[in-house]
Formats: C-alpha cells, sequence, structure tokens
C-alpha cells in the first residue's frame, strides 16, 4: 500500500516523534509529583534507561506508548503500509524491552510498566502507590 501522505510530509511527522517527556509520561510524572513522589529520570547505567527511576526503593516504571512496544490492548496495530518494515520493528523493541526488564530484575530492581492505554483508568494513582509502598 502507498503512504497517503507526501515523503517531505511523513519525515516531517515522523521527526515530531518524541522518545522522551512525551505526553504519556508528562501525564504519570505530574500525578507522582503531584502525589509526593520524587524520582530521577532517564538513568543511562539502567537498562533500558527506565522513565522513572525510584532508586532508593530500588523501583522502576516504564511508560510505553501502545503502538511502539505493541501491546495487547487493540491500539497497537501493524500499519498497512511497509508491513515488514514495521513487524521487525516493533518486534525488536518488545523483544528488547523484555531483554531490559530481566535484567532490571536481575540486578534487583522492581519494575513495573504503564501503558499508554491505562492513563484513563481511575485506579492507576492507587496502582502505582502499591507498587512503590
Amino acid at each position: 500500500m502507498v503512504d497517503s501522505v507526501s515523503s517531505a510530509l511523513r519525515s516531517e511527522i515522523m521527526s515530531r516523534v518524541r522518545s522522551k517527556d512525551t505526553r504519556p509520561e508528562m501525564i504519570v510524572r505530574r500525578m507522582l509529583h503531584k502525589a509526593g513522589y520524587r524520582y530521577r529520570l532517564h538513568v543511562a547505567s539502567l537498562p533500558g534507561k527506565p522513565d522513572l527511576v525510584f532508586s532508593g526503593r530500588r523501583k522502576v516504571i516504564f511508560i510505553h506508548g501502545c503502538f511502539w512496544h505493541l501491546h495487547d490492548c487493540g491500539q497497537a496495530r501493524i500499519p498497512k503500509s511497509r508491513v515488514e518494515f514495521w513487524t521487525k520493528k516493533l518486534r525488536a523493541n518488545k523483544e528488547r524491552d523484555e531483554r531490559n526488564l530481566v535484567e532490571l530484575r536481575r540486578q534487583g530492581w522492581s519494575v513495573v510498566t504503564v501503558w499508554e492505554c491505562q492513563l484513563g483508568n481511575a485506579e492507576l494513582l492507587d496502582e502505582l502507590r502499591r507498587f512503590l509502598g
């Protein structure tokens, strides 16, 4: 299938895709900060550079977009154009996420992932409070 926008426009759109300070990440950060939690951001020395790091608690939170990390919620669909490329890329993202989780847990960290589709969940803050204990 041919892309519905020009190559230049597609390039401009993709250049705006961010890897940190995303809308979902900012929502969770504000929610936890308002609840009194303090954290470090994107600690490069940890596998996967977790979005939020609670060093004293040995806990990390990843905030993932459903599309980019192939969540099984129904919002994550492979695009109809360049199917082979997107399938390979998104599966590689998911495999990398799993390797990072395993390594973090091996190092003694507790890990939770907040998915973009969970942001409307009224119980999200309570779930994160239980995790952070």
